[in-house]
């Protein structure tokens, strides 16, 4: 069984590349457990064509729940669990986290015969219940998603701290997923942030208005639009993960001095550029 999580900043579409790799990964005929661990509860939408009701919701409904209740079946038969979190401002986002996986634990969820489980995490790891998935080693490979925007790769570096904290008896790094590349300034702002923090870059995701469109129609992209750079990409990195053991390094986060001084370096270096955009 492979136990993989893609971390990282909100709004950096860590949501729509988990929920289009367990629909690749589904369709291959692979039984894929697609767990979304973001408190807004919307990592499934794309894969149920709406949200489904998460597991910290239904708790404050019922004390006891039923495997059926929290699993709903999706696109390509992919399996999704929503956790949920608390009402803005009402208390710990990470605690559907905690919750969801307990009662699972309580079902017997995670000893079933699973070929993939997929965890899709807030990239905010000093909350220990966005920890859970790493701290628990609930997943052996973590991925982490960023862009080449300042304070997605600030969110990135923490993640990265995380791994290497987390990943004392196996390396649990799987590698960096660049996502909305809009042009070659920002793939050598990416690489430059890769090659400083001794992070693998393993897929590129470019700038897509296709990606956007998919989103809006709550479809995966990678079955609207199957002849794009992005879905090709995409398809290459899901057949991977199947294939090969983890060989990544380690990697090495910055301190905070060091990516501050990485910021100023690099943006600074590129001021005034404008290139346009791939798409």
């Amino acid at each position: 069984m492979e136990r993989i999580a893609f971390y990282g900043k909100g709004g950096i579409g860590k949501s729509t590349i988990a929920a289009n790799v367990s629909a690749l990964l589904a369709k291959k005929g692979m039984k894929v457990l697609h767990i979304g661990c973001d408190p807004k509860a919307d990592s499934a939408r794309i894969l149920q064509s709406g949200r489904i009701p998460s597991v910290l919701e239904l708790l404050e409904e019922k004390e006891s729940l039923s495997r059926a209740e929290i699993i709903h079946t999706g696109k390509n038969g992919v399996q999704c669990v929503e956790c949920g979190g608390p009402e803005a401002g009402c208390g710990c986002a990470g605690l559907g986290i905690t919750t969801a996986m307990e009662e699972m634990e309580k079902l017997g969820v995670f000893q079933e015969n699973w070929d993939v489980i997929v965890y899709d995490v807030l990239g905010d790891v000093v909350c220990g219940g966005f920890s859970v998935p790493m701290r628990k080693h609930y997943a052996d490979k973590v991925f982490v998603v960023t862009s080449a925007d300042y304070m997605s790769l600030y969110a990135a570096n923490n993640i990265l701290k995380g791994i290497l904290r987390y990943s004392r008896e196996e390396n649990m790094f799987g590698g960096l997923i660049l996502n909305h590349i809009k042009n070659s300034r920002d793939r050598e702002i990416a690489e430059a942030f890769s090659d400083e923090t001794k992070a693998e870059i393993c897929v590129s995701l470019i700038e897509s208005r296709e990606m956007q469109l998919a989103d809006f129609r709550g479809m995966p992209f990678t079955e609207l639009f199957p002849e794009t750079e992005n879905t090709r990409a995409l398809e290459k990195f899901a057949g991977a993960l199947m294939k090969k053991p983890n060989g990544m390094q380690l990697p090495q986060p910055m301190t905070a001095e060091d990516l501050e001084r990485f910021g100023k370096e690099i943006y600074e270096k590129g001021n005034g550029k404008d290139e346009g955009i791939f798409c």
